[in-house]
């Protein structure tokens, strides 16, 4: 299979372009990115696009399923409207040009709570793009809903204290569904997403993922 990816800087891209990599059943990783990266694996194929100008580069996104996990945050873009940017724009327009191109299988990461109704900034522009990226009909589109990410050497200082303070919680028996998710976890479990031999249209939340990233396909 060949793989398209969007995100592949982040925490959970990172681990979910390893695992692609280490894949027998994946002959190509596409990897779309504004700063060149350097793989020593020959399976690994960059893009170095500026995702303002999706005419540019949208006859790129070709192959058998596009997984899309980009995120930033409100402190890291500077402003709502850069942040709708990445967590939106960049990422629909990825998943459209999968779409003319015949791509038939979509992975995304949105995130707990997500809904285009919510008054929170950031629920509501993750619920946008479920919105945007659903009405494109993939035949199978799989979106997963993890909740408090557990990134390896996390810069947001705010989630790494808050997976710090739930993992002391949930030694002591409270709120073990709630247990932050590791990025090679989530990771895992979209992979294993993408292997699934059937079609349709999929949410998968924290309570599910960790099981969904056992199953073998």
């Amino acid at each position: 299979m060949i793989a398209l990816v969007i995100g592949a800087t982040g925490a959970t891209g990172k681990d979910l372009v390893n695992e692609l990599l280490g894949d027998p059943d994946f002959t190509e990783v596409h990897l779309f990115v504004r700063k060149t990266l350097n793989f020593n694996n020959p399976k690994a194929k960059v893009h170095l696009v500026d995702f303002n100008q999706p005419e540019e580069w949208k006859n790129l996104v070709k192959g058998d399923v596009a997984f899309s996990c980009m995120g930033t945050t409100l402190k890291a873009a500077g402003s709502k409207e850069a942040q709708r940017k990445v967590d939106v724009d960049y990422q629909y327009n990825f998943a459209k040009s999968a779409r003319q191109n015949n791509v038939d299988d979509f992975v995304l990461v949105s995130a707990y709570g997500a809904t285009s109704k919510s008054k929170m900034f950031y629920s509501k522009i993750k619920g946008e793009l479920e919105d945007k990226i659903k009405a494109l009909q993939f035949p199978k589109l799989t979106i997963f809903q993890p909740g408090m990410l557990d990134r390896k050497d996390s810069e947001r200082f705010a989630e790494a204290v808050g997976a710090n303070v739930i993992k002391f919680i949930n030694k002591l028996g409270i709120l073990k569904n709630q247990k932050p998710l590791p990025t090679k976890v989530l990771a895992q479990a979209m992979v294993n997403a993408s292997k699934i031999k059937s079609n349709g249209y999929s949410k998968i939340k924290l309570a599910n993922i960790f099981s969904f990233a056992e199953k073998k396909h």
